[in-house]
């Protein structure tokens, strides 16, 4: 966009500079008496004003075609990156769970396990207590 501008700038002091160098150009060599140029310079003049007005107008529609074509896009872009940020928030949640899930099932299991090898050794210390007693030895 930014580009565009810069090549209408361009265009536009062009434009004017040409005119000016036209006017003095036609001036210089016109065949005319002072008054005919005074007439001609006259209407050159209220000619190019009346299109420096033109190209003015054509140049502020166009800026404000621009602004509200960028203002919509920075609206969807705004929407989407809502939408995005939200999608995103509710994966974590749902992670979360998962893994608070998966936590508490790890947990369970290892609680599971630990019991078991406590009772495996409760039975190893029984019998080893029992071999003892049998032995006649003594249990340390």
């Amino acid at each position: 966009m930014s580009d565009q501008d810069s090549n209408f700038g361009t265009f536009l002091a062009g434009f004017f500079i040409g005119g000016l160098v036209g006017a003095a150009v036609a001036l210089l060599l016109a065949p005319q008496s002072g008054e005919q140029t005074r007439t001609v310079i006259r209407e050159k003049g209220i000619e190019l004003r009346d299109k420096a007005s033109e190209t003015a107008e054509e140049a502020r529609t166009r800026a404000e075609k621009a602004v509200e074509e960028a203002k919509k896009k920075a609206e969807a872009a705004y929407e989407d990156a809502r939408k995005r940020a939200e999608e995103l928030a509710h994966l974590t949640r749902e992670r979360a769970v998962e893994l608070q899930s998966k936590g508490a099932e790890v947990v369970e299991e290892g609680k599971h396990r630990f019991e078991e090898v406590v009772e495996t050794g409760k039975k190893a210390v029984r019998r080893k207590s029992g071999e003892a007693a049998e032995g006649g030895e003594t249990a340390v």
